[in-house]
C-alpha cells in the first residue's frame, strides 16, 4: 500500500502522516483547486482551502488567510502537492486545537464509516468468528480440507490469503451474492489469481453493505489481523441480522400498534429492531429496565435471564435470577440457551465484559431460533395497506450501499430517513466533486432545529442545479420530508454524475472533455465489435440485453481471460438468464468494478443500472496501464476510441439512453 503513497509523496515524513485513502482524497482536492487557474499560489490556497471540511467548519476565511500569511509571507509562490499537504497539516492542527480536539495526525480527515470495523479485536471474538466459520462452511467441498480451524491458532489468517474463504462467507451471509463459478479455487493460486479473489471479495462485500474504505487486497495477502477480523465481523453481523425486517419476518408487526408505527419500524436499522424486539419480550416479564445497547445494559445478565425465561420457560432454572454473582448468572444463562438449542457466540466472561459485537450476535441468534412472536396474521393486515414497491426498495438499496462505500462520517441504514438532515448528502457531494460544498454555511449533526436541516438540503439542491441535475419542483424541504421519489431522482443523478466524472478525470483518455451516455454506449459497442462479435446494444434499455451475452462479450473484450465460455448459457429461459447475470456481476467485480446492481437489474434491463454497469467496465478498462491491456487491443484502436470520446459533443438529452 505504501507504494502508491510513495508515487504521490516523496517526503517520508509526509508519507507517515497520511493513509493511502486520505492522500487520494487530498490529491483530488488539490487538483480541483489548481485546475481553476492552471496553477495554485499561496494566495489562491488561502481562499480555497476553506473548502476542506476540517478547515471550513472551524476557521473563517480571514483566519485562514492570516494563519497562512504568518507562515509564508510571499503569497505569489506557487504551491505543489507536497507544499499543499504541509499547509493542510498545519491548518488541520490549528483548526483541531480550536475545537478542543487536537489530532496527532491527519486521520480525522477521513474516517471509515462503520460500527463494526475495529482496530483491535479480542481473542474471544476471533474464537467466536472461527466457530461460526467452522459451523457454516464445514460442508463446503473446497474448504473442508482446511476446516475446522483451530480458534487458538492463527490459521485463519493463513487460510484467508487465497480469498476463497471470505468469498464463501459472503455467500453464507447473503446467498447468491457471488457466482462461485467466478472464484479461483485451484489448489495453488498464483498472485494474480489470489488478487482477483480478494478484489471480488471486497467489491462483493461493499455490495452487501460492508464498509471497506480502508481495506485493500494487500491487507488480506499480508494477513492483517484487525482488518481481516473486522471484515469477517461485518459479514457475520449482516448474516445474523438478515431476518430483522418485515419482509423476512412479518410477525415483527406485533411490535407496533398502527400503520404509522409500521412505517417507522421499516425504516429502523436491524440492530434497533432487535433491541425493540428484546424490550417487547422483556415487558412480558418482571424486568422493569429498558435495554438500549448490547454492552453495559446486559453486563449483569439479568435481562438475558428474563428474556430466555419468556421465550423458553420449559428450560428455565430458578437459581439463575437468585444468584448474586453476574459471572455465575451469565453461565446459567448460557446453559439455558444451550438447552434451547442456541449456539453460543459468546462466553460468560464476554457477557460481563459487555462485548457489543458478541452480545449482538448472541441475541440475534436467539431471535433466529425462537423469536416468540405470534404466528397469527391478524396484525399483519397492517402490511397490506403499505405500498410494496420492489423497484423503490431495490434502488434504495443500491444508493445506500454506494453512499456507504464512499467512507462518509456516518453509516446510513435507510436513504429516506438518514439523508433528511442533508449532512450526508453534503459529504457525498464533497466526495464526488471536491470543494463544491460551502462548509461555512453547513449545519453539522446533531441538528435539532428543522430550519437548519432545510438549510443543508437547500444547499444540496443548489449544488445539484450547479451540476446541471434535472431538479424541477424539487426543494430542500422535500428531502427533509423524506419524499422518496424525489430523493431517488436526486441520488440517481448524483451517482451518474460520479461515474461520468471518474471517466472525465482520466484526462489521458478524455482530454478533460465531458463524457456522455452516448460516449459510453459507443465505446461498449466498439469494443465488442472489434473483438469480432456481431452483438450490439441500441440503448441502455435494449431488451435484448436481458440474456447477458452482450456484457459477457464486453467483459471478454476488455479482459480475454475473464470469461469461461463453457459456463455461459444461451440465456433463453429465466433460469439461464439469471445464471448469466450473476456471472456477469461477479466477473465485473473480480476485475475491479465497484457495482451495486442485482441480477434482476440485468434480466429486467433496468436502464439506470445497465448504464452504471457499462460505465464501470469502461472506467476499469481505461484505467489499466497500456502494457496490461489485452494484446488484442491495438494502439490505433485505443486512439480512435479515445478520439471519439474527446470529440463527442452529443448532449445527453439527445440520447435515447439518457435517464430523466
Amino acid at each position: 500500500m505504501s507504494g502508491y503513497v510513495g508515487i504521490l509523496v516523496s517526503d517520508p515524513c509526509l508519507q507517515n502522516q497520511f493513509t493511502q485513502v486520505e492522500l487520494r482524497s487530498l490529491k483530488s482536492h488539490f487538483t480541483s483547486m489548481r485546475r481553476e487557474n492552471g496553477k495554485l499560489t499561496l494566495g489562491d490556497l488561502a481562499s480555497r482551502i476553506s473548502r476542506l471540511k476540517v478547515v471550513g467548519e472551524n476557521l473563517s476565511d480571514q483566519e485562514t488567510t492570516d494563519f497562512i500569511a504568518a507562515l509564508y509571507p510571499n503569497f505569489n509562490d506557487e504551491v505543489d502537492f507536497e507544499s499543499f499537504l504541509k499547509v493542510y497539516l498545519k491548518l488541520h492542527a490549528h483548526a483541531s486545537s480550536r475545537t478542543g480536539n487536537p489530532a496527532k495526525n491527519s486521520s480525522a480527515f477521513l474516517k471509515a464509516a462503520t460500527t463494526t470495523l475495529l482496530h483491535t479485536i479480542s481473542e474471544s471474538e476471533k474464537a467466536s468468528y472461527v466457530a461460526h466459520i467452522n459451523n457454516y462452511l464445514a460442508q463446503d467441498g473446497f474448504l473442508n480440507k482446511y476446516l475446522p480451524i483451530d480458534p487458538s491458532s492463527n490459521d485463519l489468517f493463513e487460510i484467508v490469503k487465497d480469498g476463497v474463504l471470505l468469498c464463501k462467507l459472503i455467500n453464507v451471509a447473503v446467498p447468491g451474492t457471488i457466482d462461485e463459478r467466478a472464484i479461483n479455487t485451484k489448489r495453488l493460486l498464483n498472485p494474480w489469481e489470489r488478487n482477483e479473489n480478494h478484489t471480488l471479495c471486497l467489491n462483493s462485500a461493499k455490495a452487501i453493505g460492508c464498509t471497506v474504505v480502508n481495506i485493500g487486497t494487500q491487507d488480506f495477502i499480508e494477513g492483517r489481523r484487525h482488518l481481516v477480523l473486522g471484515l469477517i465481523s461485518q459479514i457475520i453481523k449482516i448474516q445474523l441480522l438478515a431476518d430483522l425486517n418485515l419482509k423476512k419476518t412479518p410477525q415483527l408487526v406485533e411490535l407496533v400498534d398502527d400503520s404509522k408505527d409500521v412505517e417507522e419500524l421499516m425504516s429502523l436499522p436491524p440492530e434497533k429492531i432487535l433491541l425493540r424486539w428484546m424490550n417487547f419480550q422483556l415487558n412480558k416479564s418482571s424486568y422493569k429496565k429498558t435495554v438500549t445497547n448490547f454492552s453495559t445494559d446486559v453486563k449483569d445478565a439479568e435481562a438475558y435471564a428474563h428474556l430466555l425465561n419468556v421465550l423458553a420457560p420449559e428450560h428455565s432454572n430458578p437459581s439463575t435470577l437468585a444468584v448474586k454473582d453476574p459471572l455465575q448468572r451469565a453461565k446459567l444463562v448460557l446453559d439455558h440457551a444451550d438447552r434451547m438449542g442456541c449456539k453460543r457466540y459468546l462466553t460468560a466472561k464476554d457477557i460481563v465484559d459487555g462485548s457489543p459485537n458478541l452480545n449482538l450476535a448472541f441475541v440475534a441468534h436467539v431471535f433466529q431460533h425462537r423469536n416468540g412472536l405470534s404466528t397469527q396474521t391478524k396484525q399483519i393486515s397492517f402490511l397490506e395497506t403499505l405500498p410494496d414497491d420492489a423497484q423503490v426498495s431495490r434502488e434504495e438499496r443500491v444508493f445506500r450501499f454506494w453512499i456507504n462505500s464512499l467512507g462518509n462520517s456516518t453509516y446510513i441504514d435507510n436513504v429516506f430517513e438518514d439523508l433528511r438532515n442533508g449532512w450526508i448528502l453534503l459529504e457525498t457531494l464533497d466526495k464526488v466533486s471536491p470543494g463544491i460544498v460551502n462548509w461555512k454555511v453547513a449545519n453539522k449533526p446533531p441538528i435539532k432545529l428543522p430550519f437548519k436541516k432545510v438549510e443543508n438540503c437547500n444547499q444540496v439542491v443548489k449544488i445539484g442545479k450547479q451540476l446541471k441535475f434535472s431538479l424541477v419542483n424539487i426543494a430542500g424541504n422535500d428531502i427533509v420530508q423524506g419524499n422518496k421519489k424525489l430523493i431517488l431522482a436526486y441520488l440517481w443523478q448524483l451517482m451518474r454524475f460520479n461515474i461520468l466524472q471518474l471517466l472525465k478525470n482520466l484526462r489521458s483518455h478524455s482530454h478533460g472533455k465531458e463524457i456522455t451516455d452516448v460516449d459510453i454506449l459507443r465505446w461498449a459497442n466498439t469494443k465488442v465489435s472489434n473483438s469480432g462479435s456481431q452483438s450490439r446494444m441500441d440503448s441502455f434499455k435494449d431488451k435484448s440485453l436481458s440474456d447477458g451475452i452482450f456484457f459477457l462479450e464486453l467483459l471478454s473484450a476488455v479482459q480475454p481471460r475473464s470469461v469461461n465460455w463453457s459456463l455461459v448459457t444461451e440465456g433463453v429461459t429465466d433460469e439461464q438468464k439469471k445464471m448469466n447475470a450473476t456471472y456477469i456481476i461477479s466477473i465485473a467485480r473480480k476485475l475491479g468494478c465497484s457495482i451495486f446492481l442485482l441480477p434482476e437489474d440485468i434480466i429486467e434491463v433496468n436502464q439506470k443500472m445497465i448504464l452504471t454497469l457499462t460505465a464501470s467496465i469502461m472506467y476499469w478498462f481505461l484505467k489499466q496501464p497500456v502494457e496490461e491491456k489485452p494484446a488484442a487491443t491495438s494502439d490505433s484502436e485505443n486512439g480512435s476510441q479515445l478520439e471519439t470520446l474527446s470529440n463527442s459533443t452529443t448532449d445527453d438529452s439527445a440520447s435515447e439512453s439518457s435517464v430523466e
